[in-house]
């Protein structure tokens, strides 16, 4: 699938790391670092500009290896982006650590798998069909 994109970063564009990847890292692009304090976010701008075909969007999720060692992840994960959206591709990290985390220039912070998606239609019904699981919530599936 060929997707348009504007590169205005400092870094080259984000690919697959291995043949069966399934997301690209996506990288800060900064003029200075930004410091995270814990339990602090922010909006880290990449310089990457997009035009999905109709049909699919983009996935913004966090990278394991950062929110394992460094307690830094994406906070409304995964980051939905539209295929009418034209905008920079910015990323919302949090700190949930107990360190200050330096977001440097050129640094890995998530992930983008695109993925193809289907529009609901609604059919409003009055009552729904029976299932074994019924109306159980949380946890109703297992001990």
């Amino acid at each position: 699938m060929n997707i348009q994109i504007v590169n205005k970063s400092k870094h080259q564009l984000p690919a697959y790391a291995t043949e069966a990847s399934a997301g690209m890292d996506l990288r800060a692009n900064l003029s200075t670092p930004i410091s995270l304090e814990p339990l602090q976010r922010c909006l880290v701008p990449t310089g990457l500009y997009i035009a999905l075909p109709k049909g699919y969007e983009a996935q913004v999720r966090p990278r394991s290896g950062l929110a394992l060692k460094k307690g830094v992840t994406v906070l409304n994960s995964p980051g939905t982006i539209d295929a009418d959206y034209r905008g920079e591709i910015c990323i919302i990290l949090v700190n949930l650590s107990s360190e200050t985390f330096v977001i440097e220039d050129g640094e890995r912070i998530a992930q983008m798998v695109v993925a193809r998606h289907e529009q609901a239609v609604w059919q409003e019904v009055e009552v729904l069909d029976e299932t074994q699981r019924g109306a159980g919530g949380f946890g109703h599936t297992g001990v």
